[in-house]
């Protein structure tokens, strides 16, 4: 699988990302041609430049200094009538359709009745079929990104001087990680935060992946003490089959019962948690306690949470993002006296017996559970 890695140190704007899709070898002709292909009447150019002492590529728009204001129906009329790849046209609808939901829980007016103002600018839309016609022609298939850097100071929209990030950023980035550093400006643009709001998959840490492609794409200004530019990194997925970013939460418990932390554990694996421990501490005043740790799907962590705070005593919880490695493995069965078993085999060839598979057959017919494990395990061996 081919990832894209977005690190978005001095922000995210569109131009910016289709910038750094160019610079990272997406065909600027084609780019061109599938933008050209929404009939805006537009231009569309890319420029090699310097910022901050580093090279990138910008993405020029040249149109009309004022246009319609367009609905969402407008805009995905524009989509669906291009001469574009079918995932690219679904990726673009997805992003409009997420930033017309924003907008309208926003100014509170139905959907249909949404005006995108400076989002729907022929610049705009150009910034979103090119972001998602660039990762089509790269053939990234999974999205990452940084935690976003949203600047700060204020910005002068339709509505009057409003704070840095714009109303539409922070919805769009409600739930993901971001923070504020650098010069006052406004480093995410409500387009950038839409991209990347609906296409990525994570925010954290980059994937671990075999590098192939590096790409810089310009943003419009230069920025004092650092190079105003949108890093792309493209690569092959090098994670074990099962890799992924998980959630960890901890929490220090000192007055729980060992039985209450027994059955909190249950609860958080029988409701999705990719594991659930209890490890012996000291806390302070010198008080026996245990450290819960939870490993958990990012999608899973908020619900997971309700548990731990319903199920113990703990006030608060420890947040973070953690790398999960699994080796690829498959399952294989087979047969001994009490029944069937599987298998777990990994890549490099180690196995194991799937222990519930054992427990079951060792109730089932009164052997000892040594004697199932060593049984299965002799089957498999000669069998291999």
């Amino acid at each position: 699988m081919r990832l894209g890695y977005l690190d978005a140190f001095s922000g995210i704007s569109g131009d910016m990302l289709v910038g750094a899709l160019a610079d990272a070898g997406a065909d600027a002709a084609a780019l061109c041609a599938g933008l050209e292909a929404l009939g805006t009447g537009a231009r569309f150019r890319f420029e090699r430049t310097l910022r901050g002492g580093v090279a990138a590529t910008k993405f020029h728009v040249e149109a009309e200094a004022t246009g319609p204001c367009r609905h969402l129906k407008d805009i995905l009329r524009l989509i669906e009538g291009a001469e574009l790849p079918v995932r690219v046209k679904q990726n673009a609808t997805k992003v409009f359709d997420l930033l017309a939901a924003v907008e309208a829980a926003i100014h509170q007016v139905p959907v249909e009745r949404v005006h995108f103002h400076e989002v729907g600018a022929v610049d705009s839309i150009a910034d979103v079929v090119g972001a998602c016609l660039g990762f089509e022609l790269l053939g990234i298939e999974e999205i990452h990104c940084s935690p976003v850097n949203l600047g700060s100071g204020v910005i002068h929209a339709d509505h009057g001087t409003l704070p840095v990030p714009a109303p539409a950023t922070a919805a769009l980035l409600k739930g993901k990680p971001v923070y504020s550093d650098g010069p006052a400006v406004e480093l995410t643009t409500p387009t950038g935060a839409a991209i990347v709001a609906a296409l990525a998959s994570s925010f954290g840490p980059m994937p671990a992946m075999t590098l192939r492609a590096v790409g810089y794409g310009a943003g419009t200004r230069e920025l004092s003490g650092r190079p105003n530019v949108l890093r792309l990194l493209v690569g092959e997925d090098s994670r074990a089959a099962e890799a992924t970013l998980v959630a960890v939460l901890e929490a220090n418990v000192d007055d729980s019962t060992p039985e209450v932390l027994a059955y909190a554990l249950e609860r958080l694996l029988e409701a999705g948690a990719l594991d659930a421990t209890l490890e012996p501490l000291y806390m302070k005043k010198g008080r026996p306690g245990l450290l819960l740790r939870v490993l958990a799907r990012p999608e899973d962590q908020e619900r997971l949470a309700e548990i731990v705070f319903s199920e113990t005593s703990t006030f608060g919880l420890r947040l973070y993002r953690a790398e999960r490695r699994v080796r690829a493995r498959r399952t294989v069965e087979v047969e001994i006296p009490a029944g069937k078993v599987r298998i777990k085999v990994s890549e490099d060839g180690r196995f194991a017996p799937e222990y519930e598979d054992c427990r079951r057959l060792a109730l089932a017919s009164g052997k000892p559970l040594r004697e199932i494990l060593l049984e299965a395990t002799l089957a498999y061996w000669k069998n291999r």
